[in-house]
């Protein structure tokens, strides 16, 4: 590789994004397109919704991958993180020695500039609280920018240009591309991060836990001493790690010894009431459509980034109160027949486990059904085998599709839903496996009931079974 190609010129008008259709790739198109950029892309699936989208933003998006696509020689090509060192059109760049970058180079250059940049990072819970966060400083008449791996619903975005002096970013530790393999998050400063949490995932590009702990280090060790590391206190992992930063240290969660604490929680659907108490003493009281504790700690994470940037209280309230929440996490889709459909990005162990959890304590009346597809890279390896079945417990009944892109996975590593179904009976549970979508709809139609929760959580569109079912019931 040419590393003094993997730059970005001092002056560009037009911009190629290669695998333009990732959430995160399609977020950059727009934001460089409202920049007033010339924008093109290219992918090998393109259909909505980011088709829809880039449509509406009039970026050209070339269907497959073609050196053709770069024969109006752009200024620039982004390469996304899913584009492979042999891509036809990573190949044609080199050879006719086009300059290019990664997305968070281009999110730094074009993007973040000289805002100050509020950064979540972690495991679990960086889409909410990045949403939270966001929508926090909108309240208070910050008028922030933001780049977040989900639709925002309070902005209907999972983007956004504003004029204040902020930037909120998710800060994903997946590989940054193909000539850079360490996480994306290592290519930002943030002025403050908030750590939610650090267990093992990703397992196509971290061999174990302590390869992602090393990760997450190289971007704690690395903030400067006048920045703001607010970690969670009850994940042990982060806490480790945060004890090795040099900068400023605000740990949240339920020790007596953080200064950011929850207290007095009382839940009455729809509401969650909590108390926050800032070292020791009364900082404010809340409320929030948000279920589960795992999202009253997201939204303290929030306060306390939000106080050490001088928000006012009354806009944090404010902003808790009024927040929808980003979509795919805990989104009602609809009821019925009196059955509610519910819709999570859980995959994860442990988040699967909290969201059920946060469902069940909203919805205590009726049946909880977990309907789930292992998807990702590392839920559809028998990494988790073990694990899983431990996790469903507050669900009533669980149906488990089995994963569709098992062919990603060498035959050896692959997790097994049937073994994981006998794993959850043997438990005592009612669990059954599925070998595609339709079976499972066909099963729900039959026997849901009225007052049952539907709970469909996959990281991918999971065959549009939300909409689907909705409409056989």
């Amino acid at each position: 590789m040419d590393v003094n190609r993997n730059r970005i010129p001092a002056h560009v008008e037009t911009i190629h994004l290669i695998a333009v259709c990732g959430t995160g790739m399609g977020a950059l198109a727009g934001m460089l397109k409202d920049l007033g950029y010339r924008v093109t892309g290219s992918d090998q699936g393109i259909y909505p919704p980011m088709s829809d989208f880039l449509a509406e933003k009039g970026i050209p998006a070339a269907s497959g991958f073609s050196q053709d696509h770069l024969a109006h020689r752009p200024d620039l090509v982004i390469v996304g993180n899913a584009v492979t060192r042999d891509n036809p059109e990573a190949q044609a760049l080199m050879e006719m020695g086009l300059p290019y970058c990664s997305m968070p180079q281009a999110v730094n250059r074009f993007v973040i500039r000289n805002k100050r940049v509020l950064m979540v990072v972690g495991t679990h819970g960086k889409t909410t609280t990045s949403s939270i966060l966001a929508w926090m400083l909108h309240c208070a008449g910050l008028d922030p920018s933001f780049f977040i791996g989900g639709i925002v619903r309070d902005f209907q975005s999972n983007y956004r240009l504003g004029n204040g002096p902020f930037m909120v970013i998710e800060g994903d530790e997946y590989d940054t591309a193909f000539f850079d393999k360490g996480p994306k998050f290592r290519h930002y400063d943030p002025e403050v991060a908030i750590l939610t949490s650090v267990e093992f995932d990703h397992a196509d590009i971290y061999k174990d836990l302590s390869a992602v702990k090393q990760a997450f280090g190289s971007l704690i060790h690395r903030m400067a001493p006048t920045s703001t590391l607010i970690p969670f206190d009850g994940e042990p992992n982060a806490a480790e790690l945060a004890r090795e930063c040099g900068c400023r240290l605000l740990p949240y969660g339920h020790r007596s010894d953080s200064p950011w604490r929850l207290s007095r929680i009382e839940s009455t659907p729809p509401w969650t009431r909590f108390e926050v108490l800032r070292d020791g003493r009364l900082f404010s009281a809340f409320s929030t459509r948000l279920m589960g504790r795992h999202n009253l700690e997201n939204s303290l994470a929030c306060i306390a980034a939000a106080n050490a940037v001088g928000i006012p209280k009354a806009a944090m309230v404010a902003a808790l109160k009024s927040f929808q929440g980003p979509r795919r996490r805990q989104e009602v889709r609809g009821v019925k027949r009196g059955v509610t459909v519910i819709d999570d990005f859980a995959h994860h162990p442990t988040a699967v486990r909290e969201t059920l959890r946060a469902v069940r304590s909203f919805y205590p009346g009726g049946r909880l059904v977990a309907v789930f597809e292992p998807r990702t890279n590392t839920s559809m390896r028998r990494v988790f085998q073990a694990i899983y079945p431990r996790v469903f417990e507050d669900a009533d009944q669980v149906l488990i599709r089995k994963p569709s892109r098992l062919d990603k996975i060498p035959p050896g590593e692959r997790l097994s839903s049937e073994t994981l179904v006998e794993d959850l009976k043997q438990r005592g549970m009612d669990a059954r496996h599925f070998d595609d979508t339709d079976a499972v709809i066909r099963f729900l139609v039959e026997t849901a009931e009225s007052g049952d929760t539907i709970l469909i959580m996959s990281n991918g569109g999971f065959d549009n079974i939300h909409e689907r079912l909705l409409a056989a019931l």
